[in-house]
């Protein structure tokens, strides 16, 4: 099969859904009749943001490009055991509505770090806000990466050329446009994204000859596992792995993320809230099952001839790519669409990482550094500033991502270095009461230290050839004659290395990351709190903790002091108090002024 390329109804589709990215952006900053020139607007957007388009930004924001080419690259080349981690997401969503949303919500802060300083103290806020930018940065380049790599596939452009350009689209619209242009451009880029990946699936499903063709080649191949029931830790992937290790992940991506937080926190009502959590789940559910089985109608496609192994392609996450242009480069604009379906994906999980990176630098680390109110106006352009210069950073770091391996392992080994922590961070604050925060800030530390050293470590001892991943087998006997083995498509490169030697820590499933950096985090606080005088759970505000475990506290001291003041107390107490400065004025002007409507509480909240 000869691989095509873009043509120019291909271009023109791609251009398109980048132009209303970009136009997007335009209209929030400069036509909307609500400007995103204040805090409140650009980070929260005017907390009027409606369901359906909250929800699809979630739901593109977490479905990155990594999940659109990884994950059937990941079914062809390790089998479907990864399949499973759907279960587990629905469950996370119970979690967060029960437990973490309540808390945050009640507070209604703008960064969700802005809580490890009411729990704990500023070097704890400041601890977990360093986290939450290590983890983006070494994030973001991969989501970068992804349709760059893509897009260099379909159109011989080099990939070095394309990064740069299709960054700065990103980085326009989340500068100009804030909260709002991020979220409506999400929704926008959802639809592309679920169009583009229907249309390819049932092509090639219809092509193949329908789902039960498609399911018995994929048997014949060895690709179906669901049930590996074996609870050997250094299992790559495993059942439990797959649910209870990644349980852990996905609710450190969600329950604590300042990009799940910042959005629900958009919405006008917990209800709100919750129902869009669960929309996310529904949508999350379909696009990664979706994305699962277009690894197996690629499996089915090139059963008989391997395109790793002819040269066809250098890594394994170009598969999607390259069927795409093999099997639909002559129906015009297809392929189009299915690349802007990958852009869409990576430029929403970028511009989310964007603008939630901005919020946390510019509350948590810019805004205590002033010993005086910043204004609106200056708030407005410092946050621009901060886009732009963190939007180079990550562009510049892409050119390490493409030295990594599969981008799915890679991209959930990296999380986990911060995502355990920050979990932990939080975890601690929300339901043990008795840890202080000094424990907290020993338990981050060692936690990061640790996750770091082993995720850092396994990658290393991957590319010295110390692990070798066991892939599926693969066939060339169907191609034609006239090409060239570029990897033997033998059973020796499907059986891992003797691992023996290897330390054991380096050996251990990185789906479990996350899990082992909470565990360490919260017994680390946990013994510090216990030597260094532990709090009276009495004496910690029930704001702070779940209402989970109100029950079976103490009853509240009543000497407790409620939580210190937000920014979103603070800008309502600056309101109220102009607005009575402006009442005794106009009641020293004219006695006959209707003091009941100059009341600053009527005005703040009618």
């Amino acid at each position: 099969m000869a691989l095509e390329y873009f043509d120019w109804l291909d271009y023109l589709v791609f251009g398109l859904m980048l132009l209303l990215s970009a136009l997007i952006g335009v209209y929030f900053a400069f036509f909307a009749a609500k400007k995103q020139n204040t805090t409140a607007e650009y980070l929260m957007g005017g907390k009027t943001m409606g369901v359906f388009p909250i929800s699809m930004s979630l739901i593109s924001s977490y479905i990155s490009g990594i999940s659109l080419l990884g994950l059937p690259a990941e079914m062809y080349t390790y089998g479907t055991q990864l399949w499973t981690i759907v279960l587990s997401e629905w469950i996370v969503s119970v979690t967060i509505s029960v437990i973490y949303l309540p808390v945050f919500y009640n507070l209604q802060i703008t960064s969700s770090y802005e809580y490890l300083r009411l729990r704990f103290n500023q070097h704890v806020r400041l601890l977990g806000s360093i986290i939450f930018i290590i983890k983006m940065l070494l994030y973001i380049p991969i989501v970068i990466y992804v349709p760059a790599l893509a897009l260099s596939q379909v159109t011989g452009i080099n990939l070095h050329m394309i990064t740069p350009i299709v960054s700065i689209v990103c980085i326009f619209y989340t500068t100009v446009g804030g909260l709002k242009a991020v979220v409506w451009t999400d929704a926008l880029q959802t639809i592309f994204m679920y169009f583009g990946v229907i249309f390819v699936l049932i092509y090639g499903t219809c092509r193949l000859g329908g789902i039960r063709e498609v399911i018995r080649i994929n048997q014949e191949g060895d690709r179906l596992d669901f049930f590996i029931m074996d609870i050997d830790p250094t299992i790559r992937h495993t059942f439990w792995t797959t649910v209870f290790g990644n349980y852990f992940s996905w609710l450190a991506s969600c329950s604590v993320n300042q990009a799940m937080i910042q959005r629900c926190l958009a919405l006008s009502s917990l209800r709100k809230a919750r129902i869009t959590i669960f929309i996310m789940a529904a949508g999350i559910f379909v696009i990664v099952s979706l994305c699962c089985y277009t690894g197996l109608v690629i499996y089915a496609t090139f059963a008989k001839c391997d395109p790793l192994s002819i040269g066809a392609i250098k890594k394994s996450d170009q598969l999607l790519p390259y069927f795409v242009m093999t099997i639909t480069g002559t129906i015009p604009a297809l392929p189009g669409i299915f690349m802007s379906g990958v852009f869409s994906a990576a430029l929403s999980s970028m511009s989310t990482g964007l603008n939630s990176m901005c919020g946390v630098i510019f509350e948590d680390l810019i805004r205590p550094a002033y010993n005086k109110p910043i204004s609106e106006r200056t708030a407005s352009f410092i946050m621009k500033v901060i886009v732009v210069i963190i939007g180079g950073i990550c562009v510049a770091l892409v050119f390490l991502v493409e030295h990594m391996g599969a981008l799915i392992q890679a991209g959930k080994s990296l999380a986990g270095i911060t995502a355990g922590s920050l979990l932990g961070l939080f975890t601690m604050g929300l339901f043990l009461p008795w840890i202080n925060a000094t424990g907290a800030l020993v338990g981050g530390i060692t936690s990061t230290i640790l996750v770091g050293w082993i995720s850092l470590g396994t990658q290393a001892a991957m590319l010295r050839g110390e692990i070798v991943i066991a892939a599926k087998p693969v066939d060339v006997s169907g191609c034609a004659a006239n090409y060239t083995l570029h990897a033997s498509p033998t059973p020796e490169t499907t059986v891992e290395f003797d691992r023996s030697g290897t330390f054991f820590m380096y050996r251990l499933s990185y789906l479990y990351y996350t899990f082992v950096g909470m565990v360490v985090c919260t017994v680390t606080g946990a013994l510090v709190s216990y030597f260094t005088q532990p709090n009276d759970s009495s004496m910690v505000h029930r704001d702070l903790l779940t209402p989970v475990i109100h029950r079976w506290l103490p009853p509240q001291n009543i000497h407790c002091r409620r939580p210190r003041l937000t920014q979103h107390d603070i800008d309502l107490h600056a309101r109220e108090m102009e607005l009575l400065h402006l009442r005794t004025a106009y009641l020293k002007d004219d006695n006959s002024i209707d003091s009941e409507l100059l009341s600053p509480r009527n005005n703040i909240y009618s």
